[in-house]
């Protein structure tokens, strides 16, 4: 297999005390090699000094030192190519965006080993990657749920993962998501207000700050926590009050952890409709109708879509955005809610 060797020499003054992030700060930046990329070479022996392998990320730097970082050539991965069909709203020789519709999971798992956007994508691109971290695979920077719709953008070659990795690190990621909830979330409700980590910041918009972790007894769930777990910020503001029973929401994200908005939502007791893990089959009054009450009762994902995707190019340096508009499952749930068809 082809390889080549990075010479990198600590200066006078190291940038960093610990080997790993010394590397991270001196590799020249075209090579594109990450931090956890440095990371998984060095502990693969892959990361030399004086023709010895140095595996421990810890270990102490000094000046006048010379490391050989060995890099391997992109290599093709096992993960089968499927021919399934993609909706793209942008592809250059970087990345690409795409519009996921519910019910497609993003990575193979050993639950879901194909079908996935990955397969889809490797047939897709035909082979015609330029490696991302060692593999000819597409760099996933970000996921949404299996049964959330909506925006993704994908790298295609390491120069843009790791370029994009560092925008969504430093949250600068333009990311709205539409839902749809049970109740109408509103400053003026005292329960509410009186929520742990729930205020209102100017304009009704619903802040939830917290942190998340894994819940205790179901490992696959995601629990608020005030101690420990993962800093996470999550904002909503009410796009439309649907008869006073539920709301089209507009959330947007400081933070991305998994299933963010759905624990967050069902934190401040506004879960989203149809969701099976965090409380999102509540009864609708009889009042509203059978109609709606069938809709949403019916409804069988967690009402949440990713609509608006910005970033600036990581190669290019240009703007971009994106928008996708509810699927049309989303659309009659609320049509349903509105009061306004039987079904």
């Amino acid at each position: 297999m082809e390889q080549r060797i990075l010479r990198i020499e600590i200066g006078e003054e190291p940038p960093a005390d610990r080997l790993d992030k010394a590397l991270s700060a001196l590799v020249p930046e075209e090579e594109n090699l990450s931090r956890s990329r440095l990371a998984k070479l060095i502990a693969d022996g892959a990361v030399t000094r004086e023709g010895v392998a140095v595996t421990e990320q810890k270990t102490k730097v000094a000046a006048g030192e010379v490391y050989e970082i060995t890099v391997e050539a992109s290599r093709d991965v096992e993960t089968v190519a499927q021919k399934i069909d993609l909706e793209i709203l942008w592809e250059d020789d970087d990345l690409i965006v795409i519009n996921k519709p519910a019910g497609m999971v993003v990575h193979p798992a050993p639950g879901t080993p194909d079908g996935t956007l990955v397969n889809a994508l490797l047939h897709h691109f035909g082979g015609n990657l330029s490696g991302i971290g060692g593999e000819k695979r597409p760099g996933i920077v970000h996921r949404i749920d299996k049964e959330t719709s909506g925006l993704l953008v994908v790298a295609k070659s390491d120069a843009a993962h790791h370029g994009l990795a560092k925008q969504f690190e430093k949250h600068t990621v333009h990311r709205h998501y539409m839902a749809v909830c049970h109740g109408v979330p509103s400053a003026a409700d005292p329960r509410l207000r009186g929520t742990k980590g729930v205020n209102f910041e100017q304009g009704g918009v619903l802040k939830i700050t917290s942190q998340l972790a894994r819940h205790k007894t179901d490992r696959q769930k995601q629990a608020v926590c005030f101690d420990g777990g993962r800093h996470a910020v999550t904002r909503a503001r009410t796009v439309e009050d649907l008869q006073g029973v539920a709301a089209l929401i507009d959330c947007w994200l400081e933070t991305g952890r998994t299933h963010q908005i759905r624990v967050h939502m069902a934190h401040a007791g506004h879960g989203l409709i149809g969701d099976p893990v965090y409380g999102g089959r509540r009864k609708l009054p009889k009042s509203l109708g059978e109609a709606a009450i069938d809709a949403a009762a019916n409804f069988p994902r967690q009402a949440l879509h990713a609509a608006t995707l910005g970033f600036v190019h990581p190669v290019t340096g240009e703007e971009l955005e994106f928008s996708s508009p509810l699927p049309d499952d989303m659309e009659q749930l609320l049509t349903a809610l509105r009061g306004n068809v039987s079904i």
